[in-house]
């Protein structure tokens, strides 16, 4: 995954988990909102689960569609680690990463679609909490 890139010293200035939306809400000090879903910042791990140890080596995540996050710990001053009920912990979303998501969000998504869709996986609909 290409990082498209953030405005310079552009930090987050609040990260709020709606957990009966399953929503990450992140507000940038350049005035950008992003709401990620659960299931896409599961999908679009940094850890090499899931994105390989090079490129081409990407593993597609299939059946997250109920995830939740259990847990945002903060690390340092450039990045948050995703506690997630499946059990997986080992992203770590830097500032930057979590902008590209943002500002990424709809093409990203619809390319994981695309990409469930090509391997045959029938996504289904998330459970409603």
């Amino acid at each position: 995954m290409r990082l498209t890139a953030k405005p310079a010293n552009t930090h987050p200035t609040e990260i709020k988990l709606h957990q009966v939306s399953n929503i990450v809400e992140i507000s940038f000090d350049d005035d950008s909102v992003f709401q990620l879903p659960s299931e896409y910042l599961r999908v679009y791990t940094p850890s090499a689960e899931a994105a390989g140890h090079a490129p081409g080596q990407e593993v597609l995540q299939v059946g997250k569609e109920d995830v939740t996050i259990k847990e945002i710990k903060p690390i340092g001053n450039y990045a948050v680690a995703l506690v997630f009920s499946d059990g997986h912990d080992s992203g770590i979303y830097t500032w930057d990463l979590l902008y590209k998501l943002g500002a990424e969000y709809q093409t990203l998504w619809a390319n994981y679609l695309h990409n469930l869709e090509a391997a045959g996986y029938k996504r289904k609909e998330p459970l409603q909490n």
